[in-house]
């Protein structure tokens, strides 16, 4: 290598660094400025400058500080320049002024805070996510700082609160410091702190109202009994707040159970309710489904890395390419074995619990039979709050997948010459079969249909739970109660089944227990069926024509 080419590398390499490193932002110079400040001070200085790091969040002060009350903070005397130091490894030092790497460390000496200073370091460290510029940590340390109710927050937060130029932590400040001044205050700001509560209607602030409730009940000075109807009034309110969240959760939690019966059924009401075919093979390919996704993710780690902007598109692919595999095998089913037993409800019921069995145990072969975990990307990650429900992305992303599935079957059978043979075979495939339509090639894709939508379950199952080989053995018996309710044959009475079993599923469990919903849920449809044999919406199938 000539001198021109190291020259040429040497300057790569450097520019490469530079901006790697690139500079601090303004936020974490200045607590850096403070810091070094504070630790080359006088003591009777340094009481001073603690004051100025109060109003900033940068989290370089939570590792000098906690630095600091283990050693690991030194200063080195430059040609009577002292610097303070920050050790960071075995024998590596930072300066803490500019965050740069410092090469003469161990000459350095250890320099130690008093017990004062301490005492006083740590609530600085307790105020730091107060100026957190995340308004979610900000939020998060005042509620925590309100619920000790210790007095010396008190101050703190009301000096705080008219900082906030959001609205939410403005509010979670303002809570915070009433939930506070239930126990650090005189009986007319308990008062007032009370009422302010109660039209908030804040749930962590329950318990403490009720304690003051029962105080003021036991209390013989002037104004408790206003206190205590005060008190009374705001847990009315509370409680009937949140009953409000409680329900609309329930809603939604059912709504999302729904959209995992829908999925999982609505392939099953295709296979069983349109063509009449007893598939108990279904549940396994809702493990295909899931064992596919998990494939993808595991092609998608090797070449791109897990964490990486590539990885996290995965299950945008892994989507497709469930439906397309399953589809596959439910062709090959239906092709090898179905196509022979249609109109014999008993052997292909028979032939189907085989497959599934010889299914269940490939899949053991290939993947063991330990159940395997398909993480979630990171944009399903998180939950969207909306006047305090809150659901999860994934959930959403479900109940919104569920929607589009409905949407495009209906398109499909309705809108398409496909879906018009479909619906010619099954009603009378004879008469399709005079009129030019091949019944057996229509007989397949819609078989490979459903499959592919049992498919599509699956992957969004490897998304609430680990994936396994008996993972759809769990959904089989639902699925076919879902499209017994709504009909045999009717997609649509299968979609309202499935959102309707899932959304009284979900409001019966907090009421009765899990155990008991679910039995009062089956109890409930068997009764309905004696009502109603033909379900929702009866409808005539292929067999009865045939």
């Amino acid at each position: 290598m000539n001198l021109t080419d190291l020259c040429k590398r040497s300057l790569f390499w450097v520019l490469f660094i530079l901006g790697l490193s690139g500079p601090l932002h303004a936020e974490e110079t200045e607590a850096r400025r403070i810091l070094s400040k504070l630790i080359l001070a006088h003591s009777e200085e340094q009481q001073a400058v603690t004051e100025e790091l109060y109003d900033h969040g940068d989290q370089i002060i939570k590792e000098v500080i906690e630095g600091w009350r283990i050693g690991k903070v030194s200063v080195f005397d430059q040609d009577g320049n002292p610097i303070a130091l920050l050790k960071r490894g075995e024998d590596s030092y930072e300066e803490i002024s500019s965050g740069n790497s410092f090469l003469r460390g161990s000459e350095s000496k250890i320099n130690r805070a008093s017990r004062k200073l301490r005492k006083k370091l740590r609530n600085v460290v307790d105020f730091l996510d107060l100026s957190s510029n995340d308004p979610r940590e900000r939020i998060d340390a005042a509620m925590k700082l309100g619920l000790t109710q210790k007095p010396d927050y008190v101050e703190v937060l009301q000096e705080r609160i008219n900082r906030q130029k959001d609205s939410e932590v403005k509010e979670a400040f303002e809570v915070a410091l009433n939930i506070s001044l239930l126990k650090n205050s005189d009986s007319s700001q308990k008062l007032q702190a009370v009422k302010d509560l109660g039209e908030s209607a804040s749930f962590p602030a329950r318990d403490f109202i009720e304690a003051l409730r029962v105080e003021a009940s036991e209390s013989d000075d002037d104004g408790a009994s206003d206190l205590e109807e005060a008190c009374a009034v705001a847990l009315e309110k509370i409680d009937s707040e949140q009953k409000r969240v409680e329900f609309y959760g329930s809603l939604l939690r059912g709504l999302s159970t729904g959209s995992v019966l829908l999925l999982v059924s609505y392939g099953l009401a295709i296979t069983f309710g349109l063509m009449g075919v007893i598939n108990m093979a279904h549940g396994e390919f809702i493990a295909i489904g899931g064992y596919t996704a998990y494939v993808v993710q595991g092609i998608f780690a090797s070449t791109y890395g897990i964490g990486s902007s590539g990885y996290e598109w995965y299950f945008v692919l892994a989507l497709p390419a469930s439906f397309f595999v399953t589809a596959f095998f439910g062709i090959l089913l239906e092709r090898g074995v179905i196509q022979f037993l249609y109109n014999r409800p008993l052997e292909s019921l028979l032939a189907t619990w085989g497959i599934s069995m010889i299914i269940q145990q490939v899949i053991r072969l290939k993947f063991g039979a330990a159940n395997v975990a398909v993480s979630s990307p990171q944009w399903l990650f998180g939950s969207y709050e909306f006047y305090r429900v809150s659901m999860s992305y994934n959930r959403l992303f479900l109940i919104a997948f569920a929607l589009f599935v409905i949407i495009a079957t209906w398109l499909l059978l309705n809108k398409t010459s496909w879906g018009l043979h479909i619906r010619a075979t099954m009603q009378n495939r004879r008469m399709a079969s005079s009129l030019g339509i091949k019944s057996s090639r229509v007989n397949m894709m819609t078989f490979a249909y459903g499959s592919g939508l049992a498919g599509l379950a699956g992957a969004f199952l490897s998304q609430i739970g680990n994936v396994g080989p008996s993972m759809g053995q769990t959904y089989i018996v639902d699925s076919f109660m879902v499209v017994v309710v709504g009909g045999v044959g009717n997609l649509l009475g299968a979609a309202l089944s499935s959102l309707g079993i899932g959304v009284i599923d979900q409001g019966l469990q907090p009421l009765l227990g899990p155990v008991m919903g679910k039995i009062t849920v089956l109890f409930a449809i068997i009764l309905f069926l004696q009502l109603r044999p033909g379900g929702l919406f009866p409808a005539r199938t292929r067999s009865l024509d045939d």
